[in-house]
């Protein structure tokens, strides 16, 4: 008996430890980020001052006096939040046709959506970048931005949709049919309902990758479409990089991403676990 207990009692305190180191080696890269937001920019780079050293609210209020932080962060909200309506709403129906209304090719096409995240983004900078400045005037829009976050996140959006929308009985659908519900009341009232969780997380996802892009929104803006990312690219100079400022302005950036997972963190979880048990 004792011999089957131990490994229970090892493993009851094992995991918990193995688990809290894995955490602290994740979190540890946003603790160092906050803690040199603190310092001034001499101060980050001497070894002296790596750990003692006098705290300062100067990085950030450089930020917000003379950077025009709200801009920025006003910028990225609007692009991350309708990019991702955006991809939801060709998504949803895209996802709907293909797990139940499905063709020969239907596995054909999802391999070519995902087979485009492949496509290195430099290879069609120069061409994007000529198209939207000299012929169609687009360049530095919200508009050109939301479209690029849109289509670069909708293979995605389709692949995770089509996944949770396949748990779902086909019967349901089929019941639906019978009783003289339209395609659209079928998304609308059966389909979103029920894999709203998979849904939500779904938006979640897309809306973090829209925030976090960086390629796209930094080469296809100036002034007024900048995100975050443009701000966090401006604190970098011939003289090197200013890690104070960099460290604060990057805290600003990826702290309401932070925040907003965390307090949706069970949804997430249900999401991408929709499915997985029976």
């Amino acid at each position: 008996m004792s011999i089957i207990d131990k490994p229970s009692t090892f493993g009851r305190f094992a995991w918990p430890i193995l688990a809290w180191v894995v955490a602290l080696i994740f979190f540890f890269p946003i603790f160092w980020l906050v803690f040199t937001s603190f310092k001034t920019d001499a101060d980050a780079v001497k070894p002296e001052f790596l750990f003692k050293f006098t705290p300062t609210l100067e990085n950030y209020t450089n930020m917000t006096e003379n950077y025009d932080y709200w801009r920025f962060a006003i910028n990225s909200v609007i692009t991350a939040t309708f990019a991702t309506l955006f991809a939801l709403v060709v998504g949803i129906p895209a996802a709907y046709a293909m797990a139940f209304n499905p063709s020969r090719h239907t596995k054909d096409i999802l391999m070519w959506m995902l087979s485009t995240k492949m496509l290195p983004a430099a290879a069609v900078l120069y061409p994007m970048t000529f198209l939207t400045k000299n012929f169609l005037g687009i360049f530095d829009t919200h508009f050109l931005v939301i479209l690029v976050l849109c289509l670069i996140n909708l293979p995605i959006v389709v692949w995770m949709l089509f996944t949770y929308f396949k748990e779902i009985p086909k019967e349901i659908i089929e019941a639906s049919k019978m009783d003289g519900v339209t395609t659209w009341g079928e998304i609308k009232d059966i389909l979103v309902p029920l894999a709203w969780g998979g849904v939500a997380s779904t938006a979640l996802l897309t809306f973090i990758f829209c925030w976090n892009e960086a390629y796209w929104t930094v080469r296809l803006t100036t002034i007024d479409a900048a995100t975050l990312s443009k701000l966090i690219e401006g604190n970098r100079a011939p003289e090197g990089l200013f890690f104070g400022r960099l460290s604060a302005v990057s805290t600003a950036a990826v702290g309401p991403i932070i925040v907003l997972g965390w307090f949706c963190q069970k949804q997430l979880v249900r999401g991408l676990t929709f499915g997985a048990v029976k």
